[in-house]
């Protein structure tokens, strides 16, 4: 699954420990989501969405 997540942090200017805080979960979640070595549940994926104002579809994108 490909994801935007570190664009939209960059882009806002959060830290990985910063959303991490944000999420509730730890740093290297959020670094292991934006490498791709591992997937959301699809409750985070959904907080994640909500916390960037996006529809889950402009996160997170299906395919190889």
């Amino acid at each position: 699954m490909h994801n935007r997540l570190k664009d939209l942090r960059a882009e806002h200017g959060w830290s990985q420990a910063f959303l991490a805080e944000k999420l509730e979960v730890s740093r290297q979640s959020v670094n292991a989501i934006e490498t791709g070595k591992y997937d959301p549940s699809l409750p985070l994926a959904f907080r994640i969405a909500k916390l960037f104002g996006k529809r889950i579809e402009e996160v997170f994108q299906y395919g190889e």
